[in-house]
This record gives structure tokens, sequence and C-alpha cells, in this order.
């Protein structure tokens, strides 16, 4: 907002170094901790050192980088737009005057609109791989950090001005899937799936394990598909084709609910084969050890390296029976994404922290191998949710909260407090706030905690109106709308203010100015909470001026900007919450 003003201090911090024959330097300007001013601020450290290096002197570079930022204070005077220069041990702190500030910030607000925040592109492409949920199962409660999690960095990265392809690796091959298929062809040939079609797969999943349990003569059974499978017999192909094709739609009915989407799917049955040409390829390297037919294919990559301390450990790529592991396919799927995108900077991988060792291990062994594009995937770790009173998610026993039934439960608690508070609206109003305040309030808990810590959910907290929770952040949007539909959505230009700014005012626009730098950080660290804990205290600032500021019926020219500041709010709110992919509802 300031670029004009910092760039003109900058050229005279140039004039002064030439001027008193100092090296030149690259100036770092960071932010002054907020303490009712704004401000900028820069090291002189590097300028007096680097100075010493240069006439080869001995001075004491605090001391005189304290001299230096004396000089500048001199040298610059007070430049337009700030209204204090000041050194400060070795610091030049400029601060900028307090009412040009704010007309900026609500001016950036007002022209800016949805693109506030937003960083410009910077022309690198981005992988996010994220769900990766198993076909032929139950989509569970389990599977829905991953999905949102993955969904929300997306969004902050293409909003922090990068190039993002989403990507999703459902697992349509393996054990899972030929017991399925046998339960299927033996006990439930013809069924068809109607409607919740994930739920409907994931019971005849557990079926299948049932059945083995009660009879374990069955694994003869499941081997002969396995084999059938391996041969590609073409009954079999055509059954997994058109079985996989449910999941895979019962998969698209959740995403769109949750308003989710991917540019590219991989699948790991079309990794297998390109994964054994890998293992083969690193057999003949001698990175890869193949020790069939008694043993398995492994990797002894601390042994590769030469390293005396385990740190990688062994890492298995192929079974003694030729056939294909998680490990096998994955070290395909690195390949083939650098393959299909050339020019990706990063890849990430946004899978469970379980997984931390194991991805370790295959970015390892693909960089052994000479594919140097394996530095630059990462595995973004993040830990499961959990229920109040340690409810088990496991699809083997058919014991799992599904995610169409907690939808149906979100929304319908929804609505109901709905109901209460807003009773005037029509059925489809209620409904279509029901299930944005519904989704919402599962979503946001998944984002509000670091990554890999665990989330327990549970309703009392997800659904709070007034705590750290979605419909807190969505209802503090709705009564900024309320706001400005009172006083007729007035179209009016920010002023400067005239006044003194109360406190409640200036930390509000303090918080919304803020907003890039939380997308720059958030994207830096690939941590949703930075989004989730900004847009909560985005709101409850906001929430804290209302009570003691009012609006309607101040007089000219504080309703003025305070309209403004109500409506630059709203918009930001909106921003926030579209990055968390939650709905910003017009009434609740």
């Amino acid at each position: 907002m300031f670029d004009l003003e910092q760039k003109y201090v900058e050229e005279e911090i140039k004039k002064f170094v030439i001027q008193h024959d100092l090296p030149d330097i690259t100036i770092q300007w960071n932010w002054i901790p907020f303490s009712g001013h704004w401000g900028i601020s820069t090291s002189l450290f590097s300028l007096a050192a680097a100075e010493a290096r240069q006439k080869k002197i001995k001075n004491n570079v605090p001391l005189r980088a304290g001299e230096l930022a004396d000089q500048l204070v001199e040298f610059i005077g007070q430049p337009k737009g700030f209204e204090k220069v000041e050194s400060v041990k070795g610091y030049l702190n400029l601060y900028f005057s307090q009412s040009e500030y704010a007309l900026r910030v609500l001016k950036e607000v007002a022209v800016q609109n949805d693109k506030f925040g937003r960083i410009p592109r910077r022309n690198e492409r981005v992988m996010v791989e994220f769900s990766q949920p198993n076909t032929h199962k139950a989509f569970h409660v389990g599977h829905l950090r991953s999905a949102i999690l993955g969904d929300t960095l997306a969004r902050i990265l293409d909003f922090a001005g990068f190039d993002v392809v989403r990507a999703n690796y459902p697992g349509d091959m393996g054990l899972h899937v030929i017991k399925w298929l046998w339960c299927y062809q033996k006990f439930h040939a013809g069924e068809k799936p109607e409607k919740d079609i994930t739920q409907w797969m994931g019971k005849i999943y557990a079926d299948a394990n049932g059945k083995l349990e009660a009879n374990p003569d069955f694994e003869s059974e499941i081997r002969a598909v396995y084999k059938r499978w391996d041969q590609r017999e073409p009954e079999i192909v055509q059954l997994w084709e058109e079985t996989r094709e449910w999941s895979l739609q019962g998969f698209y009915q959740i995403y769109e609910t949750l308003n989710i989407h991917f540019n590219v799917y991989y699948f790991n049955s079309q990794m297998e084969q390109p994964g054994k040409v890998i293992v083969e390829e690193l057999i003949q390297k001698h990175i890869a050890t193949d020790e069939r037919p008694e043993g398995a294919v492994i990797v002894k990559i601390d042994d590769v390296l030469g390293l005396n301390k385990e740190q990688f450990r062994v890492l298995v790529v192929l079974r003694s029976d030729g056939t294909a592991l998680y490990a096998t396919e994955d070290l395909a799927l690195v390949k083939q994404k650098f393959t299909d995108y050339p020019d990706l900077k990063k890849s990430l991988y946004i899978v469970d922290v379980r997984q931390s060792l194991h991805f370790t291990q295959v970015f390892k062994t693909m960089e052994i191998a000479g594919y140097h594009w394996a530095t630059q995937c990462e595995h973004v770790p993040y830990e499961l949710v959990s229920l109040p009173g340690n409810v088990v998610m496991a699809s083997r026993e058919g014991t799992v909260v599904l995610l169409e039934d907690l939808i149906r439960e979100a929304t319908n608690r929804a609505y109901q407090v709905v109901q209460e508070k807003n009773p005037d609206l029509s059925d489809d109003q209620k409904m279509a706030t029901a299930k944005a305040v519904g989704i919402g309030a599962i979503k946001y808990p998944m984002q509000a905690r670091e990554n890999t810590k665990v989330v327990t959910f549970d309703w009392e907290s997800a659904l709070d109106f007034n705590g750290q929770a979605a419909p807190y952040i969505q209802y503090a949007y709705v009564r900024c709308g309320s706001i400005l539909k009172k006083a007729g959505y007035p179209d009016i230009a920010p002023e400067l203010p005239t006044y003194g700014l109360s406190p409640q005012e200036i930390q509000l626009i303090d918080l919304l100015s803020r907003f890039s730098r939380e997308v720059e950080r958030a994207s830096a660290e690939y941590r949703t909470i930075q989004i989730a804990n900004y847009a909560y205290e985005l709101a409850k600032t906001f929430n804290n001026f209302y009570t003691h500021c009012p609006v309607l019926s101040e007089t000219e020219p504080i309703r003025n900007l305070r309209l403004n500041l109500v409506k630059a709010t709203r918009q930001v709110l909106k921003n926030n919450l579209t990055l968390l992919g939650i709905t910003a509802p017009e009434a609740m």
C-alpha cells in the first residue's frame, strides 16, 4: 500500500550510501510489531559490517550501525506518508501516518474486493496431492482431514500466486479390492448401488471381512480371484472396472458436496507396472538388493549412502513373489508427476503422519537413482481425526462414522439453529444456510489445529456460535451484511479520517492490513491454521468493534469511515472463508 513511499526511502538510503562512500547493500524491510502505530524497519548492521570488510577496518558493528541509523534519520527527514522516523539501536524505523494508513487499507479492499490479499502470480507450478481414498470402501471421517487440508492448501497456494495442480491418488487395486470382488461375486452378484454409494460399497467390504473371519477357508478362494486378476481375466477386469466406477461416482458426489475439485487423478493400478520397471532399474544400478525367491527386493538406503548411523533404514520395493507394494507404486508416481508436469517446482503429498518414514525413503531412493526432482517432493503430514469416546473408525469391521452421515447430521443440527435464529427465512433459504453452516462446522476444526495434532471432533464446539468455530465467523460476516443492508448498501468512497480513531477501529484496520502477510506465511509453511486462526481473530475483533463503536447512529465523518470499515471486514471475512473452503452465507 505504501510501495511508492517505501521506494522513495530506499532511493534516499542509496543516495546516502553513495555520498558516504559506503558499500551497496540490499535493503530488507520488516514490519514493526504493532502497538497502535504501523511502521516498517530496516537494520543497518549489515551495512556496518560490509563497510568494515570493504575498507578493511575494525569497528564496533553495533555501535557503527547505531551511528549510521542516526545519520540516516537526519538525512531522510520526514518523507511523505510517514509521521515519524527514528533510530533505535542500529535500526531505522519509519512509522506511517495513522489516518493515511487507515484510508489506504479501506481503499485497497474497496478496489480489490475478492482479490484483496492475493499475491501476484509467481509463474511457479506446485502440485498438491490429497484425499487418496480407497475404492471399494466407505468414505469415512478418517478420510476427511486429508481432503480438507489438501483443498485449503491448494486454495492458499493459488491465492499466494502459485499455479496449482490438484491431484488425487485413489487406491483402486490391492487385497482390499480383491476381497470385495470375491464377496460381490459370491454373495451379492447382480446388486447395484442406488444411493449413498460409498456406504453401500463399504458394507460389502465389511461383509467380506466378516465372512472371512467366520470361515478362514475362504482365503483360498480370495487367492484364486487375485490370480485371475494377475492374469487379467476379462470377466474379473470388467467387474473391477464397473465396480471401481461405482466407487468413483460416490467420491465425486462427496467432493461436490464439500466443494472440492481435482485437476488430475492418478491410480495405483496405473503405477504397478511402471513401478516394477523402476525396481529393475534400481537392481541394475546396484541400489536395490534382489533377495528373491527367499526374500524381497530391498534398498538398504543407509548402506548405499555410506551412513554409519541408522537414518533411512530399509525400503522394501517388491515382494518375494514379484508382486508390487505401495512403495513400488509410489516410486513410479514420483516419476509420473514430473513427466506430466516437467515445470513442477514442488510436489506436496498430504498424507497422514504414519507414512512419514515411507515417503522419506521413497524420495531418497529416487534421488539416489538420479531423479534429481525427487528433492522437490515433500510430505506434509497430518494427524488423524477422533471422536469423543475414542470411536473406532475401521472400515474392516464396518463400524465407521461415514462422511455422508456426518454431513447429514451436521446439516440437520444447523437447520435447527437456523430455525431458532431466523424463522422468517424461506425453507430453501433455511436449507441452504444449514448446509453452509453444517459443512463449515465440519471443515473448520480440521484446519484450526496444527497439522500434526490430533483433531477431536465434537458437535458442541463445532457448532459454537460464540467460540472458535466456523458458525462464529460466518455469523460475523452475516452481521456485517445486516448493518450494510440497514444503511441501504451505501456506495460511499473511503475518506481520510479527520478524527482520532478509537482503539477498536485501529485494531480492526490492523488485522485487515495483515491479510496478505498471513496468506504468504501460510503458503510458505503449508499450515492452514494460519488462515483459520486469522479468520477467527478478525471475527472476534469485528465483534469487539461492533460492541464499542456505533455505526448507523453516528454522524459524519465517523459514520462514513465505520460503514467502510464494516464493508471491508465483510469482504475480508468472505475471502478468508473462501480460502478455508467454507461458504459465507447471506443469512443465519
